[in-house]
């Protein structure tokens, strides 16, 4: 489980420079094409205010936002406003969780809301070719995988087929975590210590892997934040 634990990028050369996508000619044309449509006119911070206010509504259970009514116009291409890299736990469907339509995010989403390579792909994709200015690394409450790697550091725990590998990419965080006391100044245990530091550190890592997401902060042009939803009361806070 050695080489799993570490955030390491094996495709890192194919993914370092923006012009990447002229290097991957399986892909279908239309993929890596621009939309057609216009991209988002939100700066980031506007995209982070209309994602807060959407769940503001989900968390007061006053929704605006439903199927899509007009499939034919949403067919054209597409222009989301912001990046939400979630877990996949059923629970945390971030269209749901910002009360947000068709075609207003571009969701990454797997156990754990970690960074991968196909998944800093997606995300690079939607910045570079859709000008998307935020990205949200969003964790939750009572995390599933998180709380396996809680296992797997204090009790040596291992899980069967895949899973020990997914889990093998957050003990680092619990490993760092668990140094420290039980509970920390705030009162939270590791638990909850370890699901918001991964969504920080995976948040940190996304604007430093790679070519893209970097320049483009650099530049100001995009932001990246990490947040946690609590599950109990539907609100998303950035940690």
């Amino acid at each position: 489980m050695g080489e799993a634990m570490q955030f390491k990028f094996t495709r890192r050369g194919l993914l370092a420079t923006a012009g990447a996508a002229a290097l991957l000619p399986g892909l279908p044309h239309a993929l890596m094409a621009a939309s057609g449509v216009p991209p988002t006119s939100l700066s980031a911070d506007a995209a982070l205010e209309r994602l807060m206010e959407g769940n503001s509504r989900y968390a007061a259970n006053l929704h605006l936002h439903g199927p899509a009514a007009d499939r034919e116009a949403l067919a054209t291409g597409q222009a989301p406003f912001a990046v939400v890299l979630a877990c996949a736990d059923s629970r945390v469907a971030p269209e749901l969780v910002f009360d947000q339509g068709p075609g207003g995010l571009f969701t990454i989403r797997l156990a754990g809301n970690f960074v991968t390579d196909y998944g800093l792909a997606s995300i690079e994709y939607a910045v570079e070719y859709l000008q998307v200015p935020l990205v949200m690394v969003m964790g939750h409450s009572g995390c599933g995988a998180v709380s396996a790697a809680v296992d797997a550091v204090e009790s040596d725990a291992r899980f069967p087929g895949e899973l020990d590998k997914l889990v093998g990419r957050i003990t680092p965080v619990v490993r760092d975590l668990n140094g420290q006391q039980d509970e920390g100044a705030n009162g939270e245990k590791l638990l909850d210590q370890a699901i918001r530091e991964n969504a920080r550190r995976n948040a940190r890592l996304l604007e430093s892997e790679g070519a893209i997401l970097p320049q483009r902060v650099r530049e100001g042009r995009l932001r990246v934040v990490a947040a946690l939803h609590d599950l109990a009361g539907g609100h998303v806070y950035l940690v």
